[in-house]
Protein backbone atom coordinates (compact mmCIF):
# COMPACT_ATOMS: atom_id res chain seq x y z
CA UNK A 1 0.00 0.00 0.00
CA UNK A 2 1.27 3.50 -0.84
CA UNK A 3 2.73 5.40 2.11
CA UNK A 4 0.19 8.11 1.33
CA UNK A 5 -2.63 5.73 2.36
CA UNK A 6 -0.89 3.61 4.99
CA UNK A 7 -3.54 4.27 7.67
CA UNK A 8 -6.03 2.40 5.46
CA UNK A 9 -4.39 -0.91 6.36
CA UNK A 10 -6.53 -0.76 9.50
CA UNK A 11 -10.01 -2.24 8.93
CA UNK A 12 -11.76 0.16 11.31
CA UNK A 13 -10.24 3.16 9.56
CA UNK A 14 -11.26 1.76 6.17
CA UNK A 15 -14.87 1.69 7.36
CA UNK A 16 -14.58 5.16 8.86
CA UNK A 17 -12.96 6.55 5.70
CA UNK A 18 -15.73 5.27 3.39
CA UNK A 19 -18.60 6.26 5.67
CA UNK A 20 -17.22 9.72 6.40
CA UNK A 21 -16.64 10.50 2.73
CA UNK A 22 -20.28 9.86 1.87
CA UNK A 23 -21.59 11.65 4.95
CA UNK A 24 -19.38 14.70 4.48
CA UNK A 25 -20.51 15.17 0.89
CA UNK A 26 -24.01 15.55 2.30
CA UNK A 27 -22.77 17.90 5.01
CA UNK A 28 -21.17 20.24 2.46
CA UNK A 29 -24.32 20.11 0.33
CA UNK A 30 -26.35 21.23 3.32
CA UNK A 31 -23.85 23.94 4.32
CA UNK A 32 -23.86 25.44 0.83
CA UNK A 33 -27.64 25.27 0.55
CA UNK A 34 -28.13 26.88 3.97
CA UNK A 35 -25.86 29.81 3.12
CA UNK A 36 -27.61 30.35 -0.19
CA UNK A 37 -31.09 30.03 1.34
CA UNK A 38 -30.36 32.57 4.09
CA UNK A 39 -28.99 35.09 1.60
CA UNK A 40 -31.79 34.45 -0.92
CA UNK A 41 -34.49 34.99 1.70
CA UNK A 42 -32.95 38.03 3.38
CA UNK A 43 -30.37 39.68 1.07
CA UNK A 44 -28.57 40.48 4.33
CA UNK A 45 -24.82 40.05 4.88
CA UNK A 46 -25.45 40.63 8.58
CA UNK A 47 -27.80 37.63 8.75
CA UNK A 48 -25.16 35.49 7.06
CA UNK A 49 -22.92 36.47 9.97
CA UNK A 50 -25.63 35.66 12.51
CA UNK A 51 -26.16 32.26 10.86
CA UNK A 52 -22.42 31.53 11.11
CA UNK A 53 -22.43 32.68 14.73
CA UNK A 54 -25.35 30.42 15.66
CA UNK A 55 -23.80 27.34 14.05
CA UNK A 56 -20.42 27.73 15.78
CA UNK A 57 -20.97 29.41 19.16
CA UNK A 58 -21.86 26.10 20.91
CA UNK A 59 -18.34 24.83 20.17
CA UNK A 60 -16.84 27.80 21.99
CA UNK A 61 -19.08 27.18 24.99
CA UNK A 62 -19.36 23.39 25.11
CA UNK A 63 -16.32 21.80 23.42
CA UNK A 64 -14.53 21.45 26.76
CA UNK A 65 -17.48 19.47 28.09
CA UNK A 66 -17.38 17.33 24.95
CA UNK A 67 -13.69 16.67 25.55
CA UNK A 68 -14.38 15.65 29.15
CA UNK A 69 -17.07 13.23 27.97
CA UNK A 70 -14.69 11.79 25.37
CA UNK A 71 -11.99 11.09 27.96
CA UNK A 72 -14.44 9.67 30.50
CA UNK A 73 -16.80 7.59 28.35
CA UNK A 74 -16.80 5.35 25.27
CA UNK A 75 -15.68 7.44 22.27
CA UNK A 76 -17.04 4.92 19.78
CA UNK A 77 -20.58 5.15 21.16
CA UNK A 78 -20.19 8.91 21.52
CA UNK A 79 -19.56 9.35 17.80
CA UNK A 80 -22.50 7.10 16.93
CA UNK A 81 -24.83 9.21 19.06
CA UNK A 82 -23.65 12.55 17.71
CA UNK A 83 -23.98 11.38 14.10
CA UNK A 84 -27.49 10.06 14.77
CA UNK A 85 -28.71 13.31 16.30
CA UNK A 86 -27.16 15.31 13.43
CA UNK A 87 -29.02 13.09 10.97
CA UNK A 88 -32.35 13.77 12.69
CA UNK A 89 -31.76 17.53 12.59
CA UNK A 90 -31.11 17.34 8.84
CA UNK A 91 -34.38 15.53 8.27
CA UNK A 92 -36.25 18.16 10.31
CA UNK A 93 -34.68 20.95 8.24
CA UNK A 94 -35.54 19.10 5.02
CA UNK A 95 -39.16 18.56 6.07
CA UNK A 96 -39.72 22.21 6.99
CA UNK A 97 -38.16 23.38 3.71
CA UNK A 98 -39.97 20.94 1.43
CA UNK A 99 -43.30 21.73 3.10
CA UNK A 100 -42.72 25.43 2.43
CA UNK A 101 -43.06 26.51 6.06
CA UNK A 102 -39.42 27.20 6.89
CA UNK A 103 -38.56 30.65 8.27
CA UNK A 104 -35.15 32.23 8.70
CA UNK A 105 -35.20 31.99 12.49
CA UNK A 106 -35.81 28.24 12.18
CA UNK A 107 -32.75 27.84 9.93
CA UNK A 108 -30.69 29.65 12.56
CA UNK A 109 -32.19 27.57 15.41
CA UNK A 110 -31.42 24.28 13.67
CA UNK A 111 -27.91 25.52 12.91
CA UNK A 112 -27.50 26.29 16.62
CA UNK A 113 -28.70 22.80 17.62
CA UNK A 114 -26.34 21.22 15.08
CA UNK A 115 -23.56 23.31 16.62
CA UNK A 116 -24.30 21.77 20.03
CA UNK A 117 -23.94 18.32 18.47
CA UNK A 118 -20.63 19.34 16.87
CA UNK A 119 -19.33 20.62 20.21
CA UNK A 120 -19.39 17.01 21.41
CA UNK A 121 -18.67 15.31 18.10
CA UNK A 122 -15.47 17.14 17.10
CA UNK A 123 -13.26 16.45 20.16
CA UNK A 124 -14.60 12.91 20.58
CA UNK A 125 -14.19 12.03 16.88
CA UNK A 126 -10.70 13.54 16.66
CA UNK A 127 -9.58 11.60 19.74
CA UNK A 128 -11.22 8.44 18.37
CA UNK A 129 -8.77 8.36 15.43
CA UNK A 130 -5.97 6.95 17.56
CA UNK A 131 -8.16 3.99 18.58
CA UNK A 132 -8.59 3.07 14.92
CA UNK A 133 -4.97 3.32 13.76
CA UNK A 134 -2.62 3.57 16.75
CA UNK A 135 0.00 6.27 17.37
CA UNK A 136 2.39 5.25 14.57
CA UNK A 137 -0.14 5.83 11.80
CA UNK A 138 -1.97 8.69 13.51
CA UNK A 139 -0.37 11.55 11.50
CA UNK A 140 -1.31 9.79 8.25
CA UNK A 141 -4.85 9.18 9.54
CA UNK A 142 -5.15 12.89 10.39
CA UNK A 143 -4.07 13.82 6.87
CA UNK A 144 -6.40 11.29 5.23
CA UNK A 145 -9.27 12.42 7.44
CA UNK A 146 -8.59 15.96 6.26
CA UNK A 147 -8.45 14.74 2.65
CA UNK A 148 -11.92 13.16 2.79
CA UNK A 149 -13.30 16.26 4.51
CA UNK A 150 -11.98 18.40 1.69
CA UNK A 151 -12.80 15.93 -1.08
CA UNK A 152 -16.38 16.26 0.10
CA UNK A 153 -15.85 20.00 0.08
CA UNK A 154 -15.18 19.73 -3.66
CA UNK A 155 -18.09 17.45 -4.54
CA UNK A 156 -20.74 18.61 -2.06
CA UNK A 157 -20.99 22.30 -3.03
CA UNK A 158 -20.87 21.44 -6.74
CA UNK A 159 -23.78 19.02 -6.37
CA UNK A 160 -25.61 21.52 -4.17
CA UNK A 161 -25.21 24.28 -6.74
CA UNK A 162 -26.96 22.21 -9.41
CA UNK A 163 -29.48 20.70 -6.98
CA UNK A 164 -30.57 24.14 -5.74
CA UNK A 165 -31.21 25.28 -9.31
CA UNK A 166 -33.06 22.13 -10.36
CA UNK A 167 -34.85 20.95 -7.21
CA UNK A 168 -34.45 23.53 -4.41
CA UNK A 169 -32.59 23.64 -1.13
CA UNK A 170 -34.86 21.17 0.67
CA UNK A 171 -33.58 18.18 -1.27
CA UNK A 172 -30.01 19.06 -0.33
CA UNK A 173 -31.01 18.85 3.33
CA UNK A 174 -32.82 15.53 2.76
CA UNK A 175 -29.85 13.96 0.96
CA UNK A 176 -27.60 15.06 3.80
CA UNK A 177 -29.83 13.22 6.25
CA UNK A 178 -29.61 10.08 4.13
CA UNK A 179 -25.83 10.37 3.88
CA UNK A 180 -25.44 10.08 7.66
CA UNK A 181 -26.55 6.44 7.40
CA UNK A 182 -23.24 5.59 5.70
CA UNK A 183 -21.07 6.69 8.61
CA UNK A 184 -23.44 5.30 11.25
CA UNK A 185 -23.44 1.88 9.57
CA UNK A 186 -19.64 2.01 9.25
CA UNK A 187 -19.28 2.80 12.96
CA UNK A 188 -21.58 -0.07 13.91
CA UNK A 189 -19.49 -2.49 11.80
CA UNK A 190 -16.24 -1.68 13.62
CA UNK A 191 -14.57 -4.23 15.89
CA UNK A 192 -12.99 -2.52 18.89
CA UNK A 193 -11.69 -3.75 22.25
CA UNK A 194 -14.17 -3.67 25.10
CA UNK A 195 -14.33 -0.23 26.65
CA UNK A 196 -13.07 0.15 30.22
CA UNK A 197 -14.07 3.41 31.95
CA UNK A 198 -11.13 5.42 33.20
CA UNK A 199 -11.05 6.35 36.88
CA UNK A 200 -11.23 10.08 37.44
CA UNK A 201 -9.32 12.11 39.99
CA UNK A 202 -10.60 15.51 41.09
CA UNK A 203 -13.75 17.41 40.23
CA UNK A 204 -15.22 17.71 36.70
CA UNK A 205 -14.03 21.34 36.59
CA UNK A 206 -10.48 20.30 37.48
CA UNK A 207 -10.58 17.66 34.77
CA UNK A 208 -11.79 20.20 32.21
CA UNK A 209 -9.02 22.66 33.13
CA UNK A 210 -6.32 19.98 33.04
CA UNK A 211 -6.42 19.80 29.25
CA UNK A 212 -6.23 23.57 28.86
CA UNK A 213 -3.28 23.82 31.26
CA UNK A 214 -1.37 21.13 29.37
CA UNK A 215 -1.97 22.82 26.00
CA UNK A 216 -0.91 26.26 27.21
CA UNK A 217 2.20 24.93 28.98
CA UNK A 218 3.52 23.17 25.86
CA UNK A 219 5.20 25.80 23.65
CA UNK A 220 4.90 24.04 20.25
CA UNK A 221 1.22 23.30 20.88
CA UNK A 222 0.44 26.74 22.28
CA UNK A 223 2.07 28.80 19.51
CA UNK A 224 0.62 26.71 16.67
CA UNK A 225 -2.87 26.69 18.15
CA UNK A 226 -2.93 30.43 18.78
CA UNK A 227 -1.97 31.19 15.18
CA UNK A 228 -4.58 28.75 13.89
CA UNK A 229 -7.14 30.37 16.17
CA UNK A 230 -6.53 33.80 14.65
CA UNK A 231 -6.74 32.37 11.13
CA UNK A 232 -10.04 30.75 12.07
CA UNK A 233 -11.37 33.94 13.70
CA UNK A 234 -10.68 36.11 10.65
CA UNK A 235 -9.24 34.29 7.65
CA UNK A 236 -11.69 31.43 7.33
CA UNK A 237 -14.60 33.88 7.27
CA UNK A 238 -14.19 34.03 3.50
CA UNK A 239 -16.73 31.19 3.39
CA UNK A 240 -19.32 33.48 5.03
CA UNK A 241 -18.69 36.03 2.26
CA UNK A 242 -19.00 33.47 -0.53
CA UNK A 243 -22.65 34.10 -1.48
CA UNK A 244 -21.86 37.84 -1.69
CA UNK A 245 -18.82 37.30 -3.92
CA UNK A 246 -20.65 34.76 -6.09
CA UNK A 247 -23.72 36.92 -6.70
CA UNK A 248 -22.73 40.56 -6.24
CA UNK A 249 -18.99 40.68 -7.03
CA UNK A 250 -18.66 37.99 -9.71
CA UNK A 251 -22.27 38.28 -10.93
CA UNK A 252 -23.35 34.65 -10.77
CA UNK A 253 -25.88 32.46 -9.01
CA UNK A 254 -26.02 29.29 -6.92
CA UNK A 255 -24.01 27.38 -9.52
CA UNK A 256 -21.17 29.88 -9.29
CA UNK A 257 -21.26 29.69 -5.50
CA UNK A 258 -20.89 25.91 -5.69
CA UNK A 259 -18.03 26.22 -8.17
CA UNK A 260 -16.10 28.70 -6.02
CA UNK A 261 -16.47 26.61 -2.88
CA UNK A 262 -15.40 23.53 -4.83
CA UNK A 263 -12.24 25.31 -6.00
CA UNK A 264 -11.25 25.92 -2.40
CA UNK A 265 -12.02 22.25 -1.78
CA UNK A 266 -9.77 21.09 -4.63
CA UNK A 267 -6.86 23.00 -3.17
CA UNK A 268 -7.64 21.57 0.26
CA UNK A 269 -7.60 18.00 -1.07
CA UNK A 270 -4.24 18.59 -2.74
CA UNK A 271 -2.91 20.00 0.51
CA UNK A 272 -4.18 17.06 2.56
CA UNK A 273 -2.78 14.44 0.16
CA UNK A 274 0.54 16.28 0.02
CA UNK A 275 0.70 16.13 3.81
CA UNK A 276 -0.37 12.46 3.84
CA UNK A 277 2.62 11.56 1.66
CA UNK A 278 5.06 12.78 4.32
CA UNK A 279 6.94 10.18 6.32
CA UNK A 280 9.12 12.70 8.17
CA UNK A 281 7.15 15.04 10.40
CA UNK A 282 10.06 17.26 11.34
CA UNK A 283 9.92 20.88 10.28
CA UNK A 284 6.21 21.31 10.95
CA UNK A 285 6.78 24.67 12.65
CA UNK A 286 8.35 26.08 9.49
CA UNK A 287 5.58 24.56 7.35
CA UNK A 288 2.93 26.22 9.52
CA UNK A 289 4.71 29.56 9.10
CA UNK A 290 4.88 29.22 5.30
CA UNK A 291 1.30 28.07 4.78
CA UNK A 292 -0.26 30.64 7.12
CA UNK A 293 1.57 33.44 5.29
CA UNK A 294 0.46 32.06 1.92
CA UNK A 295 -3.15 31.85 3.10
CA UNK A 296 -3.15 35.46 4.31
CA UNK A 297 -1.75 36.74 1.01
CA UNK A 298 -4.34 34.68 -0.86
CA UNK A 299 -7.19 36.20 1.13
CA UNK A 300 -6.03 39.73 0.30
CA UNK A 301 -5.71 38.89 -3.40
CA UNK A 302 -9.10 37.15 -3.54
CA UNK A 303 -10.82 40.10 -1.89
CA UNK A 304 -9.68 42.37 -4.72
CA UNK A 305 -10.22 40.01 -7.67
CA UNK A 306 -13.09 40.71 -10.04
CA UNK A 307 -12.16 38.01 -12.59
CA UNK A 308 -13.75 34.59 -12.11
CA UNK A 309 -10.79 32.42 -13.10
CA UNK A 310 -8.38 34.46 -10.94
CA UNK A 311 -10.73 34.14 -7.98
CA UNK A 312 -11.01 30.38 -8.57
CA UNK A 313 -7.23 29.87 -8.72
CA UNK A 314 -6.73 31.99 -5.61
CA UNK A 315 -9.28 29.94 -3.71
CA UNK A 316 -7.40 26.80 -4.72
CA UNK A 317 -4.23 28.25 -3.15
CA UNK A 318 -6.16 29.30 -0.04
CA UNK A 319 -7.63 25.81 0.28
CA UNK A 320 -4.20 24.18 -0.04
CA UNK A 321 -2.53 26.41 2.52
CA UNK A 322 -5.28 26.34 5.15
CA UNK A 323 -5.59 22.55 5.05
CA UNK A 324 -1.83 22.07 5.20
CA UNK A 325 -1.66 24.37 8.20
CA UNK A 326 -4.55 22.66 9.98
CA UNK A 327 -3.12 19.18 9.39
CA UNK A 328 0.30 20.29 10.65
CA UNK A 329 -1.16 21.85 13.78
CA UNK A 330 -3.36 18.81 14.46
CA UNK A 331 -0.34 16.52 14.04
CA UNK A 332 1.78 18.53 16.48
CA UNK A 333 -1.05 18.53 19.01
CA UNK A 334 -2.03 14.85 18.76
CA UNK A 335 1.58 13.71 18.64
CA UNK A 336 2.48 15.42 21.89
CA UNK A 337 -0.49 14.61 24.17
CA UNK A 338 -0.92 11.63 26.52
CA UNK A 339 -3.92 9.49 25.63
CA UNK A 340 -5.75 10.09 28.91
CA UNK A 341 -5.91 13.81 28.01
CA UNK A 342 -6.50 13.39 24.29
CA UNK A 343 -10.19 14.32 24.11
CA UNK A 344 -9.72 17.29 26.42
CA UNK A 345 -6.74 18.59 24.44
CA UNK A 346 -8.73 18.17 21.23
CA UNK A 347 -11.53 20.11 22.93
CA UNK A 348 -9.07 22.97 23.45
CA UNK A 349 -8.08 22.61 19.79
CA UNK A 350 -11.75 22.69 18.74
CA UNK A 351 -12.47 25.69 20.96
CA UNK A 352 -9.55 27.73 19.64
CA UNK A 353 -10.09 26.62 16.04
CA UNK A 354 -13.84 26.25 15.54
CA UNK A 355 -15.11 27.96 18.67
CA UNK A 356 -13.85 31.41 17.67
CA UNK A 357 -15.49 31.24 14.24
CA UNK A 358 -18.88 32.54 15.44
CA UNK A 359 -17.23 35.69 16.74
CA UNK A 360 -15.53 36.10 13.39
CA UNK A 361 -18.81 35.46 11.58
CA UNK A 362 -20.51 38.26 13.50
CA UNK A 363 -17.65 40.63 12.70
CA UNK A 364 -17.68 39.51 9.06
CA UNK A 365 -21.40 40.10 8.66
CA UNK A 366 -21.31 43.50 10.36
CA UNK A 367 -18.25 44.77 8.48
CA UNK A 368 -19.56 43.47 5.15
CA UNK A 369 -22.80 45.36 5.71
CA UNK A 370 -20.95 48.56 6.68
CA UNK A 371 -17.97 48.56 4.30
CA UNK A 372 -18.67 45.79 1.78
CA UNK A 373 -17.39 42.21 1.66
CA UNK A 374 -14.21 42.90 -0.39
CA UNK A 375 -12.88 45.55 2.02
CA UNK A 376 -13.81 43.51 5.09
CA UNK A 377 -12.04 40.41 3.77
CA UNK A 378 -8.97 42.45 2.79
CA UNK A 379 -8.76 43.76 6.35
CA UNK A 380 -9.06 40.24 7.77
CA UNK A 381 -6.33 39.00 5.43
CA UNK A 382 -4.02 41.85 6.45
CA UNK A 383 -4.37 41.03 10.16
CA UNK A 384 -3.68 37.35 9.41
CA UNK A 385 -0.59 38.34 7.42
CA UNK A 386 0.79 40.38 10.32
CA UNK A 387 0.20 37.49 12.73
CA UNK A 388 1.87 35.04 10.34
CA UNK A 389 4.93 37.26 10.03
CA UNK A 390 5.08 37.54 13.83
CA UNK A 391 5.01 33.72 14.01
CA UNK A 392 7.76 33.50 11.38
CA UNK A 393 10.17 35.82 13.19
CA UNK A 394 9.29 35.12 16.83
CA UNK A 395 8.60 31.37 16.69
CA UNK A 396 9.70 29.61 13.50
CA UNK A 397 13.09 31.34 13.27
CA UNK A 398 13.82 30.97 16.99
CA UNK A 399 12.49 27.49 17.69
CA UNK A 400 15.03 25.27 19.41
CA UNK A 401 15.58 21.55 19.17
CA UNK A 402 12.88 19.64 21.00
CA UNK A 403 14.34 17.71 23.93
CA UNK A 404 14.97 14.06 23.14
CA UNK A 405 12.46 12.78 25.69
CA UNK A 406 9.63 14.85 24.25
CA UNK A 407 10.59 14.02 20.66
CA UNK A 408 10.70 10.32 21.44
CA UNK A 409 7.25 10.52 22.95
CA UNK A 410 5.79 12.64 20.18
CA UNK A 411 7.60 11.39 17.11
CA UNK A 412 7.70 15.03 16.04
CA UNK A 413 9.86 18.11 16.50
CA UNK A 414 12.21 19.89 14.16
Amino acid sequence: MSIRFRALKHRNFQLFFAGQLISLIGTWMQSTAQLWLVYRLTNSPALLGIFGFASQIPILLLASLGGYVGDRYNRHLGVIWTQTVAMLLSFVLAALTLLGVLRVWEIILIAFLAGIVNAFDVPIRQAFLVQMVGRDDLPNAIALNSSIFNSARVVGPAIAGFAIVWFGEGWCFFLNGISFLAVIIALLMMRLPEFTPRPTVGSPLQNLLEGFRFAMADRPIRSAMMLLSLLSLLGLQYSVFMPIFARDVLHGGAGRLGMLMSCAGVGAVIGALHFAARTDYKGLVEWIAATSTTCALGLIFFSQSRVLWLSAVTLLVIGFSTTSMMASTNTIVQGRVPDHLRSRIMAVYATLFMGVQPLGALMAGGLAKRFGAPLALAAFGTVCLLASLFYVFRVAMRVVQVPETAETQAGLGR
